[in-house]
């Protein structure tokens, strides 16, 4: 994890410019040697059998090893680790080496963030990016510790993630200071104006 700190108040702990966090399984790694034998048993098919007899059993054979192989280490690989990105306007996360499925949040729909200490693939539905109607979608990559964001649309979006207590505080404070600056600039627009009709009116009179 990384963390660029800013200042704060007075007694209060730093907060980062940038929080950055991750979280591995490195398990993923046996199901992807899985995907491994299953490709290398394709590929021995493909070159050292006879493919005068029984063509389409042995090609289906072999297109059959070789996706196999295939979608079982796509799906392993993208979800051996998790990063997971704060700054002031979005959370992002990728997976992955490539960095893929990725997702990308603007600040501005979260409506809350908490700290889930116990996400489990049982609760998900199992590994990986994970959808459920009645609750939203999670990235789940181990078990343990996770953040939980409230969106807007009433779903929640829910990825494991190492030190996802600071991540809360860092994401609480962005939506504080952004409802202190929205609740600052109507005042802004009220205040003079009130004043300034109050004024005009009693000169009127005299």
């Amino acid at each position: 994890m990384t963390e660029h700190p800013r200042r704060g108040g007075p007694g209060s702990v730093p907060l980062p410019e940038i929080w950055t966090g991750r979280a591995r399984n490195r398990i993923q790694w046996l199901f992807a040697a899985v995907g491994v034998a299953c490709l290398v048993l394709g590929i021995v098919l493909a070159v050292q059998s006879s493919w005068e007899n029984g063509v389409v059993a042995l090609a289906a054979s072999v297109v059959g090893c070789v996706a196999a192989g295939l979608l079982i280490l796509f799906g392993t690989l993208a979800f051996v680790h998790v990063a997971v990105k704060v700054d002031h306007e979005h959370l992002e996360v990728r997976c992955g080496h490539a960095g893929l499925p990725r997702r990308r949040i603007p600040l501005a729909h979260v409506t809350g963030a908490d700290f889930e200490p116990s996400v489990t693939p049982r609760q998900w539905g199992g590994w990986g990016y994970r959808w459920r109607p009645e609750r939203g979608t999670a990235v789940v990559v181990r078990r343990g510790e996770g953040l939980v964001l409230s969106l807007g649309d009433g779903r929640t979006f829910t990825v494991t993630v190492d030190n996802a207590e600071a991540a809360v505080r860092v994401i609480r404070d962005r939506l504080r200071t952004a409802a202190t600056g929205k609740v600052t600039l109507r005042k802004s627009h009220l205040g003079p104006g009130r004043g300034g009709g109050a004024a005009v009116g009693e000169s009127a009179e005299s």
